[in-house]
């Protein structure tokens, strides 16, 4: 063994113990790990840099900012309501139910595009569950692997020992060659999974959206918005249609206010319909169809639909039920929001009647509710004098909002407005964003351009679409400690297979075993395979050890189908390190986990599922 490989084989075991305990960050160690090699003389500049412009790293950052734009429009939580429909809060259905599902997409895309789609509708379905994301993110990733196993294009080993066989003048294998093995694999891996799930963090990570001060549920909840908020829809023979609210002055007549106005714009093409939000203002006009949403009393907004000719959406009792639990979207939007005001002793509303106040015409927002006392006033406002140590329950645009906290002299805003806007969902948005994904999906099935071109046209266009905000809120999508890790340890494995390192250990195991016989031949090829994709890719991996399968194989004069088939499925079933394959570290960040989770659940599914596949293959396969 030359100096080259003990050299290679001791950073990869130091990187392994650091990795393990945790104490210094993991792209740190990829970094270090890198910069010894070249140091060393084991890898050129050249080789060293080579990861951060692999297909797999960019492929990852693409991933990442579709990913976001399933989240940020809402999709996510579509998508995984119908889920929770589905499978109902029992942690062990949703368990089973997003195992399956990913597997499902596994066995058609390649698993890091699995869950890079699957990722935000998990964490999505999570949070509606409310358990923690971490339940259930690394079942997906490696649900994803096992997925792969159902179909012959499912992971790239399958190819790799498809390709084997034909050298050799075997049959190619044909697209459903797998799915029987892939089923018992899916089936066992989910069964061990459901086992050592439960060694997985419970803890509930902090929430998207959670800012300081009150979240808008909260404030909906305190204020008792749901309870006093409610829609009318004008249609054709609605006396306000062609009108504006100036003009009606419908606070004077009916003691409620008009408080939010959305209509859908028009659009030859349905799938692009949009609804567009306006804070009504004394200028507004009603146009018709229009939803207004009105705030007062339930029997005066009655009174105010029946004057007018309108049709009341909604009913008292129904939002009396909704009062335990407020809809956000009647309140706030990507466009609209809520927030809590406060008055410092020297502000200049004090004392002032609000419709004197100018609040409304000064900072375009309309005071919905005062909290004076531990009291909360909700109608006739207009004639309240403001009065110091009262909080304001305001709405408008966020824009508003945001503009309105930088006044510090006269009011204090509670909260962060521009944090929470930006983490409100684009709803419009959820159509062009299920549009993108199912074209990238298409893309992805089709093979029409390499997967990485596949996915970074999704990246783009989610971003022209207006499904992410900008550019900006793009790159705060990407987990840029997991594109540094990957990217350093790329070159790690270049080194293992430059130094003659993976192919001396294969070799010497497979020559080994293969004189005590088929079974134990079997066994040596798929842990030996098992052992490599740790610290090299899956592809790499199979090629490397197939060959050297298929001549063993040969020499013993047995089948050599389930000695590729192990090759193939012990390369992919790579579990016990979050380096070795991009789903793993594409869950890392989002399920807050460390190096050990993925010892302590991802090492015995690893090593039980190869006992399990070796077992099996036989049965499968005779030799």
């Amino acid at each position: 063994m030359n100096s080259d490989i003990i050299i290679t084989l001791i950073i990869l075991a130091a990187a392994a113990i650091l990795f393990m305990t945790g104490k210094i960050r993991s792209d740190l160690v990829a970094i270090c790990s890198l910069i010894l090699l070249v140091l060393l003389g084991i890898l050129t500049p050249n080789e060293a840099l080579s990861g951060f412009s692999n297909s797999v790293v960019i492929m990852m950052i693409g991933l990442f900012i579709v990913g976001g734009g399933i989240f940020q429009t809402g999709l996510a939580k579509l998508a995984s309501g119908k889920m929770l429909q589905l499978a109902g809060h029992s942690e062990t259905r949703l368990l089973i139910t997003v195992i399956l599902a990913t597997s499902l997409i596994g066995a058609f895309v390649s698993n890091t595009g699995t869950v890079a789609v699957m990722l935000p509708i998990v964490v999505s379905l999570a949070a509606s569950a409310n358990i923690s994301p971490g339940r259930l993110l690394m079942p997906i990733a490696f649900a994803s692997s096992m997925g792969g196993m159902l179909t012959l294009i499912g992971t790239p080993p399958n190819l790799v020992i498809s390709e084997t066989l034909a050298q050799a003048g075997f049959d190619e294998l044909s697209f459903f060659s797998f799915t029987p093995i892939g089923i018992v694999c899916l089936l066992i891996g989910t069964g061990l999974l459901l086992l050592l799930s439960r060694l997985l963090p419970k803890e509930q990570g902090e929430g998207r959206g959670k800012r300081n001060g009150r979240s808008l549920h909260e404030l909906a909840r305190q204020y008792q918005l749901s309870q006093n908020l409610y829609r009318v829809q004008a249609g054709n023979e609605a006396s306000i249609v062609s009108r504006s609210l100036q003009e009606l002055d419908i606070p004077n007549q009916y003691q409620v206010h008009i408080i939010e106005i959305r209509r859908r714009t028009s659009s030859k093409n349905p799938f692009f319909k949009t609804i567009n939000q306006e804070i009504a203002g004394p200028a507004t006009v009603i146009h018709d169809k229009d939803i207004l949403y009105v705030y007062g009393p339930f029997e005066r907004v009655q009174a105010f639909a029946e004057a007018c000719g309108l049709e009341l959406l909604d009913h008292q009792a129904a939002e009396i039920e909704q009062a335990a639990e407020p809809n956000t979207e009647r309140y706030a939007s990507d466009q609209i929001g809520i927030a809590e005001v406060l008055l410092p002793p020297n502000s200049p509303l004090l004392n002032q009647q609000v419709k004197q106040s100018g609040f409304r015409e000064k900072y375009q927002l309309n005071i919905l509710a005062i909290q004076r006392k531990g009291e909360y006033l909700l109608h006739q406002l207009k004639d309240e004098k403001i009065r110091f140590g009262d909080a304001l329950l305001v709405q408008g645009t966020w824009k508003s909002i945001a503009r309105l906290s930088r006044e510090e002299s006269d009011v204090v805003v509670v909260g962060q407005p521009l944090e929470t806007a930006a983490a409100m969902p684009m709803n419009h948005k959820a159509p062009i964003a299920a549009g993108i994904m199912l074209f990238m999906i298409a893309l992805l099935i089709l093979e029409i351009f390499p997967a990485v071109i596949s996915v970074m046209i999704a990246a783009v266009l989610m971003v022209a679409t207006g499904c992410l905000r900008g550019m900006e809120s793009a790159y705060k999508t990407i987990n840029w400690e997991s594109i540094v890790l990957i990217g350093g340890m790329i070159p790690v494995s270049i080194a293992i297979e430059k130094t003659g390192a993976a192919a001396l250990l294969s070799q010497k195991l497979v020559l080994t075993l293969g004189n005590i016989g088929p079974f134990a031949l079997l066994a040596g090829i798929y842990f030996t395979t098992s052992i490599l994709t740790l610290f090299i890719s899956n592809t790499a991996c199979a090629v490397l050890v197939a060959p050297i399968a298929m001549t063993a194989a040969m020499q013993l004069g047995v089948n050599p189908h389930p000695y590729l088939f192990a090759v193939a499925i012990a390369a992919s079933m790579c579990f016990a390190v979050p380096f070795s394959t991009p789903p793993n570290a594409l869950v890392m960040s989002a399920g807050k986990y460390s190096f050990m989770d993925y010892i302590r659940v991802g090492l015995p599914l690893q090593l039980l599922l190869g006992i399990a596949m070796v077992a099996l293959l036989p049965l499968f396969f005779p030799f």
